[in-house]
């Protein structure tokens, strides 16, 4: 059961090893994506449009409503 939810780890892993590892640091140093000098290596890699929790969702928010 565990090793199903690995699965796709696995995969990610094995298909572009350096890529993830790369990623898997750059999450666990909570590094920002928007930030120099991660935002000009990634341009470099061809990544042209980040998305970021800073970025709108096109109010896919919940909306909060109060009940009286």
């Amino acid at each position: 059961m565990f090793l199903q939810e690995l699965n796709p780890l696995c995969q990610e892993l094995i298909k572009e090893p350096v890529a993830f590892v790369n990623g898997f640091i750059a999450g666990a140093l909570r590094l920002n994506l928007t930030e120099d000098p991660l935002k000009s290596w990634l341009e470099k890699q061809g990544l042209t449009q980040l998305k970021t929790p800073q970025d709108p969702d096109n109010g896919n928010k919940p909306e909060y409503i109060s009940i009286d």
